[in-house]
């Protein structure tokens, strides 16, 4: 099943350049960042005289690797925050006289004055109607100041074009919520690695940043208001340069992999089988980025569809669909013997061994993917728990992978498959993957997970909530990153 990026997901980029030095950038006479680990994906470095104002990188996230929080924390309802761009100036900005300038930041995201969160969400607000033009004035700025930073970017920005740019408005504006900021930039830091992102490359983001800002939100800028803007992106690119400086000591930006199996199961949907270059750990229910080399700095999110296998190698459910680059690469032209990359693995939606609580899975189309290997991981571990799933499709020929989990069902006493079809063929339960949860349960006591299209998501996660499930018991992949899928 893909996941559609986005600057959660680790699916932007940021560019190479400087700011002013002493702000965004580093003055000459300051003194030099300590030798970090070599970078296999670097960039060339940036002069000295452009370098960004960061501490020394913290320790190492206590994250275990590859099982970040995810929804994010920010949006743990799924919505999208509100964001948009802004404004130019004519020179590179700088803070004025008499006000804060941005400096090293004491601690991984130190608690903001509210007074200043309040001003950055007076600027958001202002900017969210001309959202649009504000985005395509950042860019406009960022590639006219550093030419070389396109380079970085895919060849077409249709789908790009704003998830850098909305990534940094989200966070600067949860700026006075340090937990959240944290496990949100965290993500976003490790992410950027394999673009080959350094830390020499966020200087030209805050300048475009800024320029955008102070030009589109005239009537809630000032000097109070630049300031808070400044002090936020220091305290956000810190975070995100340590979490990748962490990571740089434990993984690699991204592995290559070798499809291994192509299997066609309808006309647009394909089972794809790839053999990681070096071990690849991840959990049941997480997901990773791929990029294919048909489009290069183009990736996708796509869950795993299968528990962890002795043998090493990962499968995917892919879906093409009109206009998908990834996505129609993967099912119409990748074969055995083609190399991908895979990114590293992210998502929490898994299960909790720990105890022995019913699960409840809901899966639409190739949502089935995650909840297949949910099925596997619990029979894997040995523990008989009951597990319920309900597998959504419009039609009865849409339920593609229907025959693979009938027969986990004939291997497992604990597991139960409804297929739910919109046509209602005989046999079936109809009617959608919500309206067939209410006539089953209860399922107060039951841990549920969903995977699939975001309007079932969000169905489904109100009907759950309407029968009495606790928020805390029901996971899903954030919705803000189902929007606009399969490309």
């Amino acid at each position: 099943m893909e996941v559609p990026t986005t600057p959660a997901a680790g699916g932007d980029r940021t560019g190479e350049g400087g700011g002013g030095a002493g702000w965004f950038g580093r003055s000459p006479a300051a003194s030099p960042a300590a030798p970090r680990p070599p970078r296999p994906d670097a960039r060339r470095p940036a002069p000295e005289a452009v370098r960004p104002y960061v501490r020394e990188p913290g320790p190492a996230s206590a994250h275990p690797y590859g099982h970040e929080s995810d929804p994010s924390p920010l949006q743990q309802d799924g919505r999208q925050s509100s964001s948009g761009p802004g404004r130019p100036s004519s020179g590179p900005v700088r803070p004025s006289e008499g006000r804060p300038a941005a400096g090293p930041v004491p601690g991984r995201a130190a608690s903001r004055d509210s007074s200043d969160t309040a001003l950055l969400r007076r600027t958001m607000a202002e900017i969210e109607p001309i959202a649009d033009k504000v985005t395509s004035y950042f860019y406009a700025q960022l590639f006219l100041r550093h030419p070389d930073l396109r380079a970085l970017f895919p060849a077409a920005m249709d789908v790009q074009r704003d998830r850098l740019f909305k990534a940094l408005l989200t966070a600067a504006t949860h700026a006075d919520d340090t937990a959240a900021l944290t496990a949100y930039l965290d993500r976003l830091g490790r992410g950027h690695r394999k673009y080959g992102t350094l830390p020499e490359h966020y200087p030209a983001v805050g300048e475009a940043l800024i320029c955008a800002l102070s030009r589109h939100a005239p009537s809630s800028w000032g000097p109070r208001t630049e300031a808070a803007w400044v002090s936020a992106y220091t305290t956000i690119s810190q975070i995100m340069i340590d979490a990748a400086t962490a990571d740089e000591l434990r993984a690699p930006a991204w592995w290559q992999a070798e499809v291994v199996g192509h299997e066609m199961r309808t006309p647009d949907i394909a089972v794809v089988t790839v053999r990681p270059d070096q071990p690849y750990p991840f959990l049941a229910g997480q997901y990773t980025a791929l990029e294919t080399p048909w489009w290069p700095r183009v990736w996708r999110h796509y869950s795993f569809a299968s528990a962890p296998r002795s043998d090493g190698v990962l499968s995917f459910h892919v879906k093409a669909v009109p206009a998908g680059w990834v996505s129609n690469a993967l099912v119409h032209r990748a074969r055995p013997g083609d190399v991908i990359r895979l990114g590293a693995p992210t998502g929490s939606m898994t299960v909790d061994h720990s105890t022995d609580n019913g699960l409840l899975c809901l899966g639409g189309g190739t949502g089935i993917a995650p909840i297949k290997a949910l099925v596997e991981d619990v029979a894997q571990h040995g523990r008989h728990r009951s597990v319920d799933v309900f597998y959504g499709a419009r039609r009865s020929d849409d339920l593609y992978d229907i025959e693979t989990m009938l027969r986990l069902q004939q291997s497992h006493s604990w597991l139960s498959v409804r297929p739910v079809v919109d046509d209602s063929p005989v046999g079936l339960l109809s009617g959608g993957l919500p309206g067939a949860v209410r006539e089953y349960g209860p399922w107060h006591t039951y841990d549920v997970y969903l995977s699939g299209p975001p309007g079932m998501i969000r169905r489904g996660v109100d009907t759950l909530l309407g029968i009495g499930v606790s928020t805390h018991r029901i996971r899903h992949d954030s919705i803000e990153e189902l929007v606009g899928a399969a490309t």
